[in-house]
């Protein structure tokens, strides 16, 4: 077997409003396709980060929360490349999302900071 790339990663969340306006107008991904299951009563968005499908955030009625403290087995975070790091936390605070301090990661040398989405799911940015 040959894996070529990652196709998309899939995100419930608890309350699908706010999840939509966090990963469309703060996060500025692109919106591909919204539809509604009825037979699920749940709400699919895909998603592009910077031309790429890649995200697919769903809704649920009564998800159970992730959890993330302490960290728990499973996927650990979601991470997206930027090339200026201090401005895309200048963005960030402008839109009063809570971002940790920058750091330089020690095998690289490359700036990462974290944040969380409206559910508590860790974001990184790092600068590539």
């Amino acid at each position: 077997m040959k894996l070529k790339k990652i196709h998309h990663i899939a995100i419930i969340c608890s309350n699908y409003e706010v999840s939509k306006d966090f990963y469309v107008r703060i996060l500025g991904l692109t919106p591909i396709q919204e539809v509604y299951r009825e037979d699920r009563d749940s709400y699919k968005l895909d998603l592009e980060v910077n031309g790429h499908y890649q995200i697919e955030l769903f809704s649920f009625p009564n998800p159970p929360a992730r959890p993330s403290y302490p960290e728990a087995a499973g996927l650990r975070h979601l991470a997206f490349e930027v090339d200026d790091i201090e401005e895309a936390v200048r963005h960030l605070t402008t839109m009063q999302v809570e971002v940790e301090d920058i750091r330089i990661d020690p095998c690289t040398q490359k700036k990462f900071t974290f944040f969380a989405d409206p559910d508590g799911l860790p974001i990184e940015l790092y600068e590539g």
